[in-house]
C-alpha cells in the first residue's frame, strides 16, 4: 500500500516539492555560509520524494549547534515552510483520496519547521526502529 501511495504522491506533489527543495539547497550551498542549511533542504527533498513508510525522529544528541541552526532556520524560512505544509495538508484532506497525502504533508511540517537535530528513518515491520524518538 505504501508504494502505491508514494507513487500517487510523486505525481500529485512529490516531484515538484522535491525539486523546489533541491533548488533551494543548491542556492544555499553556493553561498558557503549556507551549506548547513542547504544540507537540511536536501534532507527535506529526500523526504518529499518518498514520505510513506518513513518517519521523522529526533537525533540522539542534537547539541547546541542544532538549536542555533533551528533558531536561524525558523526565523528565515521554517515558519512559512511549515505553514505552507499545513495549508496544503488541509486542502488535500478536503477530498477522501487526498487524506493520505494531507497526512504526509502534516508529517513534513515538523521537519520543515526545525530540521536540525532530526532524521528521516524508514519504518520497520513493527513501526519505528527500537531507538527512535518520534516527533509529534
Amino acid at each position: 500500500m505504501g508504494v502505491i501511495l508514494n507513487l500517487i504522491w510523486l505525481i500529485v506533489a512529490g516531484i515538484e516539492l522535491a525539486i523546489a527543495y533541491v533548488l533551494a539547497g543548491v542556492l544555499l550551498t553556493i553561498t558557503i555560509v549556507g551549506i548547513p542549511f542547504g544540507l537540511q533542504a536536501f534532507k527535506l527533498a529526500g523526504f518529499a520524494l518518498w514520505p510513506f513508510g518513513r518517519a521523522v525522529v529526533r537525533s540522539k544528541t542534537p547539541g547546541a549547534i542544532a538549536a542555533v541552526g533551528n533558531i536561524l532556520w525558523v526565523v528565515l524560512a521554517g515558519w512559512w515552510l511549515a505553514l505552507a505544509h499545513i495549508v496544503t495538508g488541509v486542502v488535500l484532506c478536503l477530498t477522501i483520496i487526498g487524506i493520505p497525502m494531507g497526512i504526509a504533508n502534516f508529517k513534513m511540517t515538523s521537519l520543515a519547521f526545525a530540521p536540525f537535530g532530526r532524521e528521516v528513518v524508514a519504518r520497520g515491520a513493527n513501526g519505528l526502529p527500537d531507538d527512535a524518538v518520534t516527533v509529534r
